[in-house]
């Protein structure tokens, strides 16, 4: 003998439930389908990912102009930083929403690896392309002149990046889930 799980009233009324819970699921996931984050969700994103970038960016140029280093070995240097203050910060909000740190530094590094090696590429081009910037010294205006434009540069370039991973579940849609 079949049993009918549809039979009777409550087999239609458990039907309904479930498409609604099934609808339910589905809305809560529109923000992983094409087109599904915000602009301003996409630069909240990328302000994060900036502040990690700039400490480490800023840090490292002061750092190897300071040393007297060359152009190659401060940027090195500058890169290098960026990536641990991004990943840092990120790292940080994930490991106080009770994550442990193995789980925490794989969201991090999923979330935000793609978007800071955008703001590095673009960040270090216009640095590199802009005349006399790479000789700068830390007194001279053209070095932190050309350091600030050069991250609203990268800012304004890597949002748009942001906000395609966001809206495929990538990114920092991953950090989001652990920030409620």
């Amino acid at each position: 003998m079949q049993h009918d799980t549809h039979h009777g009233p409550h087999g239609h009324q458990h039907d309904r439930h479930m498409d609604h819970a099934d609808h339910a699921d589905h809305a809560t996931h529109a923000a992983h389908h094409p087109g599904g984050a915000s602009w301003s969700m996409a630069a909240r994103a990328t302000l994060h990912c900036l502040t990690g970038c700039a400490i480490g960016e800023i840090l490292g140029m002061v750092i190897g102009t300071a040393l007297g280093w060359g152009n190659m070995p401060t940027m090195v240097l500058a890169i290098v930083l960026a990536f641990f203050f991004g990943y840092s910060l990120t790292l940080r909000s994930i490991l106080k929403a009770g994550v442990d740190f193995r789980t925490a530094l794989r969201v991090a590094f999923a979330a935000d690896t793609l978007s800071i090696a955008v703001m590095e590429l673009i960040d270090n081009g216009v640095i590199a392309l802009w005349p006399g910037a790479m000789d700068a010294m830390l007194a001279d205006t053209l070095f932190w002149g050309a350091l600030a434009i050069s991250l609203a540069v990268a800012f304004v370039v890597t949002t748009p990046v942001n906000k395609w991973m966001i809206g495929r579940g990538k990114g920092h849609a991953v950090v989001h889930q652990y920030h409620h």
